[in-house]
This record gives structure tokens, C-alpha cells and sequence, in this order.
């Protein structure tokens, strides 16, 4: 199982949400490219980078920010926030991203997600954020009608890499994983699976670990807490 390091921005800087939440946002750090630097020094295999502002703006927003990062590690970087056309996914790809994450426009223009994972394959995901088991959008401000199992299964066949699955009640809360509901989705689709939201200790990453099935993890708050240890947490998913 792969331990995704997050980076989430807002306004240029690192910061972490309690539950979704823009104006509950914890500011950790002004230099993104230097805390990829330390993540990618402490060995992590991808980084998780999120553009908040660009989720709501439906476009890019923290873009010197994302350049920044790419230019200051190796390793293969994943991004989600505001990628919701052909030619945002292009620009990303071109400039260096490993793979996109794309949220909304799964739910708002399917047909957009299967026509990326034509042109770019291997290199499109989808984030399913969940509440109380049913997709948000937009940032999470929008709850919609459709479960989470229900879209994971209507996309298993357009060629995406993965999905991120998010329980927002849990993300920046340091409660833990909801472990149930993401081998749930798992099980229910032949796509891995990324657990996100509520990563806050070794022992949370290595029930994700031990339930099987769950291809890699998110964690941002418990790492810049000092909460979980990178370094020991990739030692002991190695194992």
C-alpha cells in the first residue's frame, strides 16, 4: 500500500481543512516546494497535491505553487482542484503532473472522464468525496444524489487509474479512516482504491493495509502535526 503525502493549497500556501471547510483551514507552511522537498527527502513514493481555491473556482488557481513543487522533487506527483476540461488536463500533464485527479466533472460530464483516460492513460483519476455515502461536488459545497458505489461502478470501465476516496466527516479531524466504507468500495470496484480523510497514526494506515484490498493512503494534518512519522510509516508499509 502506497502512503500519498497531501499538500493541499490555499492562497499559495500549505494548509489543511477540518471537514471540507474553507474558512477552517490550518495554515502549515508558505514554501509548498519546500515541504515536498522534505516529504520527497523522507522517502515517499507520490505526493497528493490539491488546489483548494481552484476546486471552488472550477480552474486553476494555485498554479506557481503546483510549478513550484515540480520543480523541486523527482518524485511522481498527483493533483486534483478546478481540472475540469481536456485542456487543463493536457496543460497539467504537459507541465509535469504524473497523473490528475478529476472530481466533479465525473459527475457533471462522465463523457469528459472516459474521453482523458483515452488520450492519457494510466495517468487520470477520480475523487469520489463522499458524505454520509453520497458524492459532493464543487469543492465539496454541493451533496448530490448518487452514491459513491454507484459512480465507482459506472466508470470501472472507462480506463481510470484509480480513485480517491474521501469520507469529508473524517478529512483534518484526526478521528481516523472510515476503514469500513473504503474496503466497502473497494470490494465493489475492480479500480484501487486510495483512502482519504482522517489518516492520523500508524495504526489507522496499517488497518487500511491489513482489511486488503486498499491500493494506497492520503495523509496531510497527522504529517505536519507530528502525529505519524513518514519516514517509520513507509518503513512499516514496506513490511
Amino acid at each position: 500500500m502506497i502512503l500519498y503525502p497531501a499538500i493541499d493549497l490555499k492562497d499559495g500556501h500549505c494548509v489543511r481543512l477540518l471537514k471540507g471547510d474553507m474558512d477552517k483551514a490550518t495554515v502549515f507552511g508558505d514554501d509548498p516546494a519546500a515541504q515536498a522537498r522534505r516529504f520527497a527527502d523522507a522517502g515517499c513514493q507520490w505526493l497528493h497535491l490539491v488546489d483548494l481555491n481552484g476546486a471552488f473556482a472550477g480552474r486553476p488557481v494555485n498554479g506557481a505553487a503546483v510549478e513550484a513543487i515540480l520543480a523541486a522533487v523527482e518524485v511522481p506527483v498527483q493533483l486534483g482542484g478546478g481540472i475540469r476540461s481536456l485542456e487543463t488536463i493536457e496543460m497539467w500533464l504537459t507541465k509535469g503532473v504524473a497523473r490528475v485527479i478529476l472530481g466533479t466533472v465525473a459527475v457533471e460530464d462522465p463523457d469528459l472522464v472516459r474521453k482523458a483516460a483515452y488520450e492519457f492513460p494510466g495517468r487520470v483519476a477520480v475523487g469520489l468525496d463522499a458524505r454520509d455515502g453520497m458524492v459532493a461536488t464543487r469543492g465539496w459545497a454541493e451533496t448530490t444524489d448518487i452514491s459513491v458505489t454507484d459512480l465507482a461502478r459506472q466508470l470501472e470501465d472507462a480506463g481510470i487509474a484509480a480513485i480517491i476516496y474521501t469520507d469529508i466527516d473524517r478529512d483534518g479531524a484526526m478521528q481516523g479512516p472510515n476503514v469500513a466504507a473504503t474496503a466497502a468500495l473497494a470490494r465493489a470496484t475492480l479500480v484501487p482504491v486510495i483512502a482519504s480523510g482522517g489518516v492520523s497514526s500508524l495504526a489507522d494506515l496499517t488497518a487500511l493495509r491489513d482489511v486488503g484490498g486498499i491500493a494506497g493512503a492520503i495523509s496531510g494534518r497527522a504529517l505536519y502535526d507530528g502525529a505519524l512519522d513518514l519516514a517509520e510509516a513507509l518503513a512499516v508499509l514496506k513490511t
